[in-house]
């Protein structure tokens, strides 16, 4: 099979699909690939802070959801030793810290919103396999495979390399990151909320690591539990119950979800945790964005937010060149540049906050006379 569009997105995330819909609204003929067969099978973020908001209520987004599944955190709690120590809570009494929308509707909508389009099409359960073109003469395709072992070739004038932190796009292109270790990995699960659990972020000291529940749409409460680097396989040999006994000692009222949910070392997802930079985000004709230019870690969700931002402003750069001087290698560099130094940033700000994540828990000292 062979096909062509002006722009080829590999990812069905977040941002490749926000891109595709919105560049699709545009006229411009956009395929999405994406490797899952079902939209959303993969975890990733799905904490909306204020700047994925304003994304999304920008282009009328979240008016294509419906209202079940969007949950706004009203504040977010510090806990230790069962007690509250700290509450931080929105700037404005409509305002929220967070809003939570399961990946799965929010995809869904994207993709219905893009299918409404002519210029858009979607190629899910299809694996990118090699890029057409070089770096020095630019790409000018890919090349992939579908569930079927059926060959496609996509011929754009754009790839845009959407694809996560272990970017098939990027490995293909050469394109050399630089990883930095953060200190830990990550434990995910996931519980139903208790009846009359409010919502809300609790973030806790357990043992001097960070434990975390970030109240969820559909009934649901997801948890982060900060673990050793590089601890799971020596972890997973230990008892399960004395572990899981220091979360239910911690926030006792989630006792029996947990014990419902979490039975076992199977029902935690572990997650590898580092952050990375690309040397370039562009070349030839090839453009990164999201996790696959710049991962984070999880902390303060910026890294959803973040690839909700670059596939906004690449959308307007695209659509900036296509009027006026094509699709060019400075005009995609532009949007790197525009945007690299809010992200770096944003990853400064994450190592911050996970370094002093220990003072939110120190008394208030009363300044003396």
């Amino acid at each position: 099979m062979k096909l062509k569009c002006e722009v080829c997105i590999v990812g069905g995330g977040p941002a490749g699909t926000l891109l595709s819909c919105l560049l699709a609204k545009q006229g411009i003929s956009t395929i999405l690939v994406e490797r899952q067969s079902v939209a959303g099978k993969a975890f990733r973020g799905e904490i909306l802070n204020d700047e994925g908001q304003q994304v999304i209520q920008k282009h009328r987004l979240l008016e294509q959801i419906h209202e079940d599944y969007i949950l706004a955190s009203t504040r977010i709690e510090y806990w230790e030793h069962q007690q509250q120590m700290k509450t931080v809570k929105p700037g404005s009494a409509d305002g929220n810290v967070g809003i939570h929308i399961p990946q799965p509707r929010f995809l869904e909508a994207l993709l219905r919103q893009a299918s409404t389009y002519e210029s858009f099409r979607y190629l899910a359960g299809t694996t990118v396999t090699s890029l057409q073109g070089d770096s020095e003469q630019g790409y000018t395709g890919l090349t992939a495979r579908d569930q079927s072992g059926c060959e496609i070739t996509i011929h754009s004038s754009v790839i845009v390399g959407a694809d996560g932190r272990y970017s098939t796009v990027r490995k293909l292109a050469q394109m050399p990151a630089t990883n930095i270790r953060h200190g830990y990995d990550l434990l995910w699960a996931k519980i139903t909320a208790p009846v009359g659990w409010e919502p809300v972020t609790r973030l806790a000291l357990v043992n001097g690591r960070q434990l975390s529940l970030f109240s969820q749409a559909e009934g649901y409460i997801q948890i982060g539990w900060n673990v050793e680097e590089g601890s799971f396989s020596s972890l997973f040999k230990q008892s399960f119950e004395p572990f899981i006994q220091l979360m239910t000692e911690a926030f006792p009222d989630l006792e029996h979800s947990v014990h419902d949910h979490i039975r076992s070392w199977k029902d935690f997802v572990p997650l590898d945790i580092f952050s990375s930079r690309s040397d370039t985000w562009t070349l030839g004709g090839l453009v990164l964005i999201g996790d696959a230019a710049h991962t984070m870690t999880p902390t303060g969700a910026f890294g959803l937010n973040a690839a909700l931002k670059d596939a906004d402003v690449l959308a307007s750069e695209l659509l900036r060149l296509r009027q006026e001087e094509g699709y060019t290698a400075a005009g995609l560099k532009a949007f790197e540049d525009g945007r690299r130094q809010a992200v770096t940033e944003l990853q400064e700000r994450q190592l911050t906050m996970e370094s002093t994540f220990h003072e939110h828990f120190l008394p208030a000292v009363t300044p003396t006379m």
